[in-house]
């Protein structure tokens, strides 16, 4: 495998007989409990509330300039650094960090298929140790918001009179249809397709993503295709960071909508349906 051109998705059993993983930045996006108890070898930790504002009611919405700058200088984040991300919970995590990449123009990286779960399953290497990441120099390297990468609640208004646009809520059918309230209004966004993000993952293998043809089987059945521009949200564009990842993989023309639902219903004035 050549290091330049590392797969998007990389099985852990590729990973592991890489022989440059020590060039590689390696990313766990868990919980510190979790990081502290075990983690691949060589990682450093982002937690997952460091991916976020944290701001009500969107606290999903992509956080300040400043603290991403924060954050990638912390665990060492340059140009030539290729970025293997993975997490404990079968991709939301990790696609939502891949997604933060995307948006500051690094597009360096890999997911880990079935992160920490599958790794510990096949019996691989696993640490407690602490990595000190080497800060990146900052002078050459500053973090920049892509604008147009962005979906605002405004984009996705406009985009419901987009004939050639299509959104994809990857929360749960009982919060599609508005039975399990989550905001002041439940319901989905008009026109919306719903696919589980629950449903892209193997539950039998490890959390690893189904393959890659039966994902876009799925995709075909719930009406989403790379026939138009694909808008996807959850609640807080974290289960949407595994819909973001496979809409990647599978080559769609593929934005998130980072306010999601915790913006879109609990505006007054937004049309819901359910």
């Amino acid at each position: 495998m050549n290091r330049t051109r590392l797969p998007l998705i990389i099985s852990p059993e590729a990973f592991n007989e890489l022989p440059f993983k020590d060039e590689l930045l390696i990313v766990a996006v868990v919980q510190k409990a979790v990081f502290d108890a075990y983690h691949i070898s060589g990682s450093v930790l982002v937690e997952p509330s460091e991916l976020v504002s944290g701001v009500k009611p969107a606290v999903g919405k992509l956080p300040t300039r400043d603290k991403l700058q924060s954050l990638f200088l912390r665990i060492g984040l340059s140009p030539e650094k290729h970025v293997i991300v993975y997490d404990d919970e079968g991709g939301g995590w990790a696609g939502r960090l891949i997604w933060t990449l995307d948006i500051i123009g690094h597009q360096n990286y890999s997911y880990l298929d079935g992160g920490q779960t599958a790794w510990l399953k096949m019996g691989f290497p696993l640490s407690n140790a602490t990595t000190e990441a080497l800060e990146a120099d900052y002078v050459d390297y500053s973090v920049k918001i892509n604008e147009s990468l962005l979906v605002s609640k405004e984009d996705v208004l406009a985009s419901l009179r987009d004939e050639e646009s299509i959104v994809w809520d990857a929360r749960a059918p009982e919060e599609f249809n508005g039975t399990k309230v989550t905001a002041l209004r439940n319901g989905h966004i008009p026109g919306a397709k719903n696919l589980d993000w629950i449903e892209l993952q193997d539950s039998e293998n490890d959390l690893r993503l189904k393959p890659l043809p039966q994902i876009e089987q799925l995709l075909t059945e719930a009406s989403i295709s790379d026939a138009k521009r694909i808008i996807t949200h959850c609640q807080t564009h974290h289960r949407s960071g595994l819909t973001y990842l496979v809409g990647k993989a599978l080559g769609y023309d593929i934005k998130a909508y980072d306010g999601s639902w915790s913006e879109w219903g609990n505006d007054p004035e937004t049309p819901i349906e359910n």
